[in-house]
């Protein structure tokens, strides 16, 4: 190999070496992104809980957070809760944090929980509930719709219909605490 050809060869593997550094350092102590208007919104929230208690949102931030908008009205709503206490006693020492908020009226989601307490903490999200799970990805407003947050803060995860276990399971892998 002549010598202009070995420093030409050198010097490339210099630059490519000094281009991935660069990449790597830019990834590591880069900010991370903003959130969104509606992720900033949600995590200023705070909502009545069923014993009049204040659910303060800022509070879950920094975990894996798991948020179920539902009604004692809506079947399936109610057919996933026993699913989301179980959620909710096993990835407690994860990390996890489970929220619903109840898009109903405080009277009816007391005498609700008086039949099947909820392990798990709850807001009275009242109609404004369907507002802001629209404004968080639930186009249609249905229930049940539930939101999976990263320890970031950002919206992870979305889902409109019943959770099953398999999406409780992929959510708790994939977002370990």
């Amino acid at each position: 190999m002549t010598p202009a050809r070995r420093y030409l060869l050198t010097g490339a593997v210099a630059l490519g070496a000094a281009g991935v550094g660069a990449w790597w350092s830019s990834r590591r102590f880069a900010l991370p992104p903003e959130l969104g208007e509606a992720e900033t919104a949600f995590w200023g929230g705070r909502y009545e809980g069923p014993n009049g208690e204040t659910v303060s949102l800022a509070d879950y931030r920094g975990q894996p957070l798991l948020v179920n908008f539902w009604a004692t009205w809506c079947p399936p709503c109610v057919e996933e809760l026993p699913l989301l206490n179980a959620f909710h006693r096993d990835q407690a020492t994860a990390g996890w944090r489970v929220l619903g908020l109840a898009v109903d009226q405080p009277s009816a989601v007391r005498r609700f929980m008086e039949k099947l307490p909820l392990a798990f903490s709850v807001g009275m999200a009242g109609l404004a509930g369907t507002d802001l799970s629209r404004a968080l990805g639930n186009e249609s407003g249905g229930l049940p719709f539930t939101v999976v947050f990263g320890r970031d803060g950002r919206v992870a995860e979305r889902k409109i219909g019943k959770v099953s276990p398999d999406d409780l399971a992929r959510w708790a892998a994939l977002h370990k605490a």
